[in-house]
C-alpha cells in the first residue's frame, strides 16, 4: 500500500472538472485525480464500474452503507444504468461529488437517479 493524499485528489478533481455535466470521461478524470495524489493506477479498467478491484489493490476499503456519511477522498463505484453501460465512477471533494463535472448530488444524472443501481464508496484508510 503507498502513499494517498486525499487533499491532492480533491484538489485534483475539482481542477480538472470540466462544466456544465462533463463529457462522459468520469473514469478517466476520476483516474487522473487518483495519479496527482500518489496513486498508482497501473492495468486500470476503461469502464467505471469495474474500478473496485483496482482500488482495493491500491489500498481502498469498502465502506458500510449503515450511518454512511461522504468524507474528503471518498469514491463511488456505481454501476449501469439502461443509458450508461460504463457505470459511474465520482469522488468526494469534500463538500460535493465529482467526476469529470462537479455534480449536483451524489447521483451524476436522471438515469441514475431514477433506477438507483448498485454502488460501493471506497475510503482511503489513512
Amino acid at each position: 500500500m503507498g502513499n494517498f493524499d486525499t487533499q491532492k485528489f480533491a484538489a485534483a478533481l475539482k481542477a480538472n472538472a470540466l462544466p456544465p455535466f462533463g463529457r462522459g470521461q468520469c473514469a478517466k478524470y476520476v483516474r487522473l485525480a487518483l495519479e496527482a495524489a500518489g496513486a498508482d493506477t497501473t492495468g486500470h479498467p476503461v469502464n467505471a464500474k469495474e474500478y473496485g478491484p483496482t482500488l482495493e489493490r491500491i489500498g481502498f476499503q469498502s465502506v458500510t452503507a449503515d450511518g454512511y456519511a461522504a468524507q474528503c477522498g471518498d469514491i463511488a463505484v456505481i454501476q449501469s444504468t439502461s443509458d450508461s453501460v460504463p457505470g459511474h465512477i465520482e469522488g468526494f471533494d469534500g463538500t460535493n461529488w465529482v467526476s469529470d463535472f462537479i455534480q449536483a448530488a451524489f447521483w451524476p444524472g436522471p438515469s441514475f437517479r431514477n433506477e438507483t443501481p448498485a454502488y460501493v464508496v471506497y475510503r482511503w484508510p489513512g
